[in-house]
């Protein structure tokens, strides 16, 4: 199983290719030399993003405000840069999972490959397959604050919602849902 370790990635963010509507969504780690690029879903941006706030609020809660996570992602960390090229996805998503390491007060994140497993009849994920690919990094607090609010922001750039389903707009509108059928129109 091949390993994608960065410990810690020189930069590490989430980004997206493509025109609102039709985008393709990636993480991206650099660290030693080398980029990975990993595909994933655009929902799979925004629950990592919002996980990831979670869990630095948590362990902010749990220590008494002592642990060293910032309330906000510190301005010097934000990355606006675009993915680097060539832009070749190593594998695609499937399930994700975070922790906190107390020892080096570090998130970490790990991407493993979509198998195919997780879309068998049986809702049973299998944990760790041997033959499935896993990008692992280890940010400080800081970063991952850094990270959660490019990734919203790239998450919030698509189409803008209607205003009476709250479904995306496309350019010539949509079939909305409130309107019984009719198109809606970007007004």
């Amino acid at each position: 199983m091949p390993v994608f370790d960065y410990d810690p990635p020189e930069r590490f963010v989430a980004g997206a290719v493509g025109q609102p509507g039709s985008r393709t969504f990636f993480l991206q780690a650099r660290g030693q030399g080398r980029v990975t690029t990993v595909g994933l879903e655009k929902f799979q941006v925004a629950v990592l993003a919002d996980r990831l706030d979670e869990l630095l609020d948590e362990v902010l809660r749990r220590s008494g405000g002592t642990a060293p996570v910032p309330a906000m992602a510190p301005v010097e960390l934000a990355d606006r840069a675009p993915l680097e090229p060539p832009i070749d996805e190593d594998f695609r998503v499937g399930t994700m999972a975070l922790a906190w390491d107390p020892e080096s007060a570090q998130v970490v994140i790990e991407a493993q490959e979509l198998t195919g497993e997780e879309d068998a009849e049986e809702e049973e994920i299998i944990p760790d397959r041997p033959d499935s690919a896993v990008l692992r990094v280890h940010i400080s607090a800081a970063a991952a604050r850094a990270f959660t609010q490019r990734a919203l922001e790239i998450v919030a750039a698509g189409r803008p919602p209607c205003p009476l389903c709250a479904q995306p707009l496309d350019a010539d509108g949509h079939i909305c849902v409130r309107l019984n059928g009719h198109r809606g129109d970007r007004t």
